[in-house]
């Protein structure tokens, strides 16, 4: 019989993906998410589609029920937004996903983390797993994705199977988020390139980390408990990554150089006004999406090469290409 495997999250960008492509591989396969008009396209694949939400005990421990794998991609996944609301989800979501996998004796928990926890608004490159952590992190998502982190380190150490990645700055074709930001922000306006756009960083894509997450499915058992990094292995500059975008679109590229501390006064000043007067709405500019275009970070991935045998299959120029042939075919582009 065919493993049956639950994906958390499935109605977004990584969770489509990995859903589609485990029942193309056979899997019986339950999508579990929010966004009802993405479940019912997964339906329509032949994935069934459960709508629940994390934050509901009862209805994760059930969705836990008859499964024997559980990829738990679910997160609120913003650089802006309350700590109670990215608490709620990001942390008691993946407690309940954890009651859930240890009262029907899953046979394996992975659950998908975040390198923005290593973040701390410096220059740095080639950090491993065992990084120490930053004394404050960079935004609230960062802090309860680690929350999440130790509560599946917790279970771990109470006997359920468990493995985690850190997936770094995913895109391609169904990105909402890092690519789509810049060109939107280039077709308004500029895209703002500080200390220009020299910073190293690193991205991946997106069939990549389903990749990744695959080999965790039947990984040694020394893999678990553990964490891995995950990225394309391809370290670029911002600006290379821009220029290469734009172009491709056909687009010509408009950038305004901007001094690192008047941007970072500017999102301070931008988020201030969100908290007092906006109510939460999500700042043009955070301090930490400022962070991330002025600091260089990289990942080493030398770990999940050695113990899951990962090796990215799609590269950055090949992702780019196949995620701006998609970009032209929305709204008539």
């Amino acid at each position: 019989m065919n493993k049956r495997v639950l994906v958390t999250g499935a109605t977004g960008f990584l969770g489509q993906k990995l859903a589609t492509r485990l029942h193309e591989m056979g899997y019986e396969v339950t999508a579990q998410g929010r966004d009802e008009r993405i479940g019912r396209q997964l339906q329509d694949r032949g994935i069934r589609f459960l709508r629940a939400d994390v934050r509901d005990r009862e209805a994760m421990v059930k969705a836990c029920r008859n499964q024997d794998i559980v990829h738990h991609a679910a997160a609120f996944s913003s650089p802006w937004g309350t700590y109670r609301d990215m608490y709620e989800t990001n942390v008691t979501g993946t407690i309940h996903v954890i009651e859930g996998c240890k009262q029907h004796s899953i046979e394996r928990l992975v659950h998908v983390s975040t390198p923005s926890i290593y973040f701390a608004f410096n220059d740095k490159l080639g950090i491993r797993e065992d990084e120490p952590m930053p004394v404050l992190f960079a935004n609230t998502y960062a802090q309860t994705k680690y929350q999440a982190e130790l509560e599946v380190d917790k279970a771990f150490l109470a006997g359920l199977p468990t493995i985690a990645i850190r997936p770094r700055a995913l895109f391609g074709p169904g990105d909402n988020a890092i690519l789509p930001r810049l060109i939107r922000a280039n077709e308004k306006k500029f895209v703002p390139l500080i200390n220009g756009g020299k910073a190293i960083i690193d991205l991946t894509y997106v069939e990549n980390v389903v990749d990744a997450l695959i080999l965790c499915m039947d990984s040694p058992a020394h893999t678990l408990g553990q964490a891995y990094n995950i990225t394309n292995g391809e370290p670029v500059t911002m600006i290379e990554v821009l220029s290469d975008v734009f172009r491709r679109l056909g687009v010509p590229l408009k950038t305004r150089e901007l001094p690192y501390w008047k941007a970072y006064a500017a999102a301070w000043v931008l988020e201030t006004l969100s908290k007092t007067v906006l109510g939460y709405r999500e700042p043009v500019l955070t301090r930490y999406s400022v962070g991330v275009l002025a600091k260089s970070q990289t990942l080493d991935i030398s770990k999940a090469k050695r113990d899951l045998g990962y090796e990215p299959r799609v590269s950055i120029a090949q992702g780019i290409e196949t995620f701006t042939e998609w970009w032209r075919t929305q709204d008539g582009r």
